[in-house]
């Protein structure tokens, strides 16, 4: 597939995936989540992925001309979604590798939403999160409905959803919605060095905590630790696990390969 709205590249085991609608504020089109969706299946030899924006924001939300541009809002809204979005957004939570997003500016609406659904979500002191639809007549979407009572409880997504007010970066943070706020001078640098971490870790094992951290949401305390029993099980299998637990013993730093 040859990208027009994105820009990948895979280097030093990131897979850097970029937003590149500068002029739109990288506002999300359907062929956009098309193209994040093909990048994000092909990460090769990648141990962690970094999602960044180009220009002065993140992803300012769905671009509604592209939407409208499939014949009528209600028609368009759906195919959307149900075609394109949110198929990306179940990319991102599904993917095996850790997932960082990097947003400076405007993360809004299912731009938000694709923001939340990566493990780990560093912003800079100019972010903000929004969910605007009330203010438009729709609603949220792109998973926000799920994912956000998870992180900050059903007050504060209530307020988020219904009331439709901007969240800034350090209040964000502060509320668990989101990993870290840095200065706006720092974002980049902070976004790769945790890419960086990550892609150094235990790639196998850092896959069955992601996968582990949403299936406990929707099942029980015992069902929980019986898939975390499983994952250590195939864990400690691992080329990595031999590793870290020969360096633990021998009191050096372990060097993990993801395998």
């Amino acid at each position: 597939m040859t990208y027009q709205s994105i820009r990948f590249t895979i280097e030093n085991g990131i897979a850097t995936l970029t937003l590149a609608r500068p002029d739109k504020l990288n506002a999300a089109t359907p062929q956009m989540a098309d193209e994040m969706r093909h990048a994000l299946g092909n990460t090769g030899e990648a141990r962690a992925v970094l999602i960044r924006g180009e220009g002065r924001a993140f992803c300012s939300g769905a671009d509604l001309s592209a939407i409208m541009a499939k014949g009528s809002a209600a028609d368009g809204a759906y195919e959307s979604l149900t075609e394109h979005y949110h198929p990306l957004a179940e990319a991102i939570m599904e993917h095996d590798l850790p997932i960082v997003a990097e947003v400076q500016g405007a993360a809004a609406g299912v731009g938000c939403s694709l923001a939340l659904a990566c493990d780990f979500c560093v912003a800079s002191e100019d972010a903000y999160f929004l969910q605007a639809f009330v203010n438009i007549g729709l609603v949220p979407d792109g998973g926000a409905s799920w994912l956000l009572p998870r992180l900050i409880g059903k007050a504060r997504a209530a307020e988020m959803l219904m009331l439709g007010e901007k969240v800034p970066a350090a209040k964000a943070a502060e509320w668990g919605l989101i990993y870290r706020s840095v200065a706006s001078d720092a974002l980049e640098a902070e976004a790769q060095a945790l890419a960086a971490r990550l892609a150094a870790g235990p790639t196998k094992a850092l896959g069955a905590m992601k996968r582990n951290l949403f299936y406990g949401f929707d099942h029980s305390y015992g069902a929980t630790m019986q898939a975390e029993a499983e994952a250590q099980r195939d864990a400690a299998g691992t080329a990595d696990a031999m590793e870290g637990i020969g360096a633990f013993l021998t009191k050096r730093k372990p060097e993990f390969k993801g395998k």
